[in-house]
């Protein structure tokens, strides 16, 4: 189960360069239910997405270099291609509630920002993945995040990419 928040972002953090990222490439196949191809770096992908928009399930099989390219030919729509950067969030802040325990002092969150080339740039994208919707909902964002577009399809890369 993948259970996850999206976010446009105010600005980029200042020291984004010191984080380690991937190169990321992906293509849709189907999109009810979603199935895409992902290039990520070297390591290549078939995803099944279910419905849903913060809570989903997600399958990944891996690919080799040849079926990667041959299932991406058989796409439908735009090809997404964006760098993600994975920024850790040490001490998420949560709201107070009595279904979600205190984190231990040590708990840490990985905010990963999609910096998306063209042509969906200059749009940038902070996603951050949860243990339980519980978490989720009780997220309270970092400053620099912007508008929460969780349940905003247009900004579901599923929905970018196809859409024309």
């Amino acid at each position: 189960m993948e259970i996850e928040r999206k976010f446009t972002i105010k600005e980029l953090p200042a020291d984004l360069e010191s984080y380690p990222f991937h190169h990321i490439e992906q293509a849709y196949l189907n999109e009810t239910p979603v199935i895409r191809v992902r290039k990520e770096d070297d390591d290549f992908y078939l995803t099944y997405k279910g419905s849903g928009m913060m809570a989903r399930e997600e399958s990944n099989l891996p690919l080799n270099r040849e079926a990667y390219y041959h299932l991406r030919e058989k796409a439908d729509g735009r090809i997404i291609s964006k760098k993600r950067y994975l920024i850790p969030l040490p001490h998420p802040s949560f709201q107070k509630s009595d279904k979600l325990p205190a984190p231990p002092s040590d708990y840490s969150l990985t905010i990963e920002l999609d910096i998306f080339d063209p042509p969906f740039a200059p749009l940038t994208m902070a996603e951050v993945e949860f243990g339980s919707r519980e978490a989720a909902e009780a997220f309270i964002p970092p400053d620099w995040f912007d508008e929460d577009v969780t349940y905003r399809e247009e900004y579901h890369n599923s929905y970018m990419a196809l859409q024309h």
